[in-house]
């Protein structure tokens, strides 16, 4: 997997933690670099984290999965990228919406928005991708657009909220089609 790919995948992955932050922003009156970096450092942190937990846990099962490791790939990021869709152009949780920096608060989110970078973990096990780089790009990328995204949100609003979750949704299912067609034997990168 190529840097390109991986920083895309961080990007993509990056899109949920965005939106919250971007909310996050709303929700200041005057903007505080100390907020913005504790944000972009619980979503940062927990999307480096979590592919890691995936990686391990689809090591585990490799053997029982080797035969059908390229459809697990593009199901599991299909399925997180539609549903990043899905949730732009239908809506999401009420809790993102919350001001609060508290440590519950922010705990429950950075989890949230970080579920589907374990699911991407678990996809790199199937690719048998070393993860500490993926994971070290994911969190940085994700650390920098919490930041942005605080900036954003208290700048301009939540303008850009929708079209960053669907530009992110786009990109995993792309990368995802990249892979099963790659397996399948018809693109080669």
């Amino acid at each position: 997997m190529t840097f390109i790919e991986i920083f895309l995948i961080g990007i993509a992955l990056s899109m949920d933690a965005f939106s919250v932050s971007i909310c996050k922003g709303l929700t200041t009156k005057k903007f505080s670099w100390r907020m913005a970096v504790k944000c972009g450092l619980w979503f940062g942190g927990f999307q480096a984290l979590m592919p890691i937990i995936g990686y391990y846990l689809g090591i585990s099962f490799q053997a029982l999965i080797e035969s059908v490791d390229h459809w697990i790939a593009f199901g599991l990021l299909f399925l997180i990228g539609a549903n990043m869709i899905r949730e732009a152009i239908w809506g999401k949780d009420e809790e993102k919406d919350n001001g609060s920096l508290d440590f519950k608060t922010m705990l429950l989110l950075a989890i949230a928005t970080s579920i589907d970078a374990l699911a991407v973990g678990i996809s790199f096990a199937c690719l048998q991708v070393n993860i500490w780089w993926p994971a070290i790009v994911i969190g940085l990328t994700t650390f920098g657009f919490g930041v942005l995204g605080v900036k954003i949100g208290n700048v301009f609003g939540s303008r850009y909220e929708k079209g960053a979750s669907i530009a992110g949704g786009i990109i995993l299912i792309l990368i995802g089609l990249k892979i099963l067609l790659e397996h399948l034997g018809v693109i080669s990168f």
